[in-house]
């Protein structure tokens, strides 16, 4: 029932410590083991009657509403970063373009500013796909 066991620990590890969750933990494995017993009386393996009443216990964000805990909003300045980058390094980009072709128009150096330039936006758009 080791499996059991983890499945809780995994069910309840953002929810703060507190004595009333060990309480509701120490209830749920306990419901748990039964509809496992139960299960294996009936006939069923232990492994499948462990999996079935896992599948069967099912979301526990009811106890946690119980237990006060609120999960974390997202943040979504992810996307609105990976605007602002995408504005910022084309206007960056603008601006050495207006001096390279002022300044040095028989030059083209630009180019080479503009791949630094480019990284800013490329890591808030893997930044912004990794929260999303």
């Amino acid at each position: 029932m080791k499996k059991l066991m983890n499945h809780v620990d995994e069910l309840f590890k953002d929810v703060p410590e507190s004595a009333e969750k060990q309480a509701i933990m120490q209830e749920v494995l306990q419901n748990l083991e039964e509809k496992v017993w139960d299960l294996m009386e009936q006939g069923k393996e232990e492994e499948d009657a462990i999996n079935k009443a896992i599948v069967d216990f099912g979301d526990i964000e009811d106890i946690k509403k119980e237990l006060g805990f609120k999960q974390p909003m997202k943040n979504h300045s992810a996307k609105l970063n990976l605007g602002y980058s995408i504005w910022g390094s084309l206007l960056i980009i603008a601006l050495m373009m207006f001096i390279n072709f002022y300044y040095s128009p028989h030059i083209i150096w630009f180019v080479y500013p503009t791949f630094a330039v480019l990284w800013w936006p490329l890591t808030m758009y893997f930044r912004w796909l990794k929260l999303r």
